[in-house]
């Protein structure tokens, strides 16, 4: 382990990797670092994501209108492999100055319309079909307070505690009690919240639980961070009651799979162009059908 006391210089400057699994791909410039066109299918709605908390935010969102019978949801999903560093091929950059997944296209309206940052894609798909986002002025503010909570948390979660915690190349007290202090914080908050509602921001299912449930509700089941046991995250028995819950809709077990490149073959749907793929083109059917060829 190296020394763990740092001073600063006068002035920063980039002159190597910074460490740790996403080393190779962290840069403090923004900008395509090479041309790279992205695909354009069929439908209206085309997204370009990878099955992360963030992406999975807004392919559960897609199949939960197609779940309930808006044809004009559907739409084309095809994987940005940010391990590859994808997310900075000048295609995307256009359609995300921020070099971040998820970012969509709205190819219905002409111009066509770039949507970025996964809350305002949930709130942009929810005003654009009216759906899982309150009419009433005091219900619709309830919510959105939560997606906004969501996207001024989860940095905390992922880029502190998730990153000191699963994968910093070197691990230290200081950084690991500070985030992992707020997450039991956050969680409590979550778990006060879900003491008196069903749902997020109350009896109604909406894009807060769209927004939320893809972090917390992974963290509590132990699907991020392998740090369910570390976080005690089973005493937190509304979040865990919640998570259970969501976890059984029909359509967020479809979301959690599209763009998904890890995991088992069953549950990776690489992209996603119509319902008919998730019976006949995940990894698994693939595979089977090449081992047949």
């Amino acid at each position: 382990m190296s020394d763990p006391t740092y001073t600063p210089p006068k002035v920063w400057k980039w002159e190597s990797e910074s460490g740790g699994t996403f080393a190779k791909i962290n840069r403090p410039i923004a900008g395509p670092t090479h041309d790279q066109e992205l695909p354009v299918g069929e439908h209206p709605l085309q997204l370009y994501s990878l099955a992360t908390p963030n992406g999975v935010k807004v392919t559960v969102m897609l199949e939960e209108l197609l779940e309930q019978g808006i044809k004009g949801a559907e739409y084309d999903a095809y994987p940005i492999k940010i391990g590859d560093g994808d997310q900075f091929g000048s295609g995307f950059v256009e359609v995300n100055p921020n070099s971040k997944i998820p970012a969509l296209v709205d190819r219905s309206a002409d111009p066509a319309i770039r949507v970025f940052e996964s809350g305002n894609i949930l709130l942009y798909l929810a005003e654009k079909f009216g759906a899982f986002l309150p009419k009433d002025i005091a219900k619709r503010t309830e919510t959105l307070n939560w997606l906004f909570w969501q996207m001024g948390s989860a940095p905390m979660l992922g880029g502190g505690f998730g990153h000191f915690y699963a994968y910093a190349p070197e691990k230290y007290e200081y950084p690991i009690n500070r985030y992992t202090m707020e997450v039991k914080r956050q969680l409590d908050v979550l778990d006060r919240q879900l003491a008196n509602n069903r749902y997020i921001a109350g009896d109604e299912y909406t894009i807060a639980d769209m927004a939320i449930w893809p972090w917390y509700g992974a963290l509590v089941a132990n699907k991020v961070y392998d740090a369910a046991e570390f976080l005690e995250a089973h005493t937190y028995t509304n979040v865990v009651r919640w998570m259970e819950e969501i976890a059984h809709r029909p359509a967020v077990r479809r979301g959690r799979m599209v763009n998904r490149t890890w995991g088992e073959p069953e549950e990776q749907l690489h992209e996603r162009h119509d319902a008919s793929d998730f019976e006949e083109k995940t990894q698994d059917k693939l595979a089977a059908i090449l081992g047949h060829s």
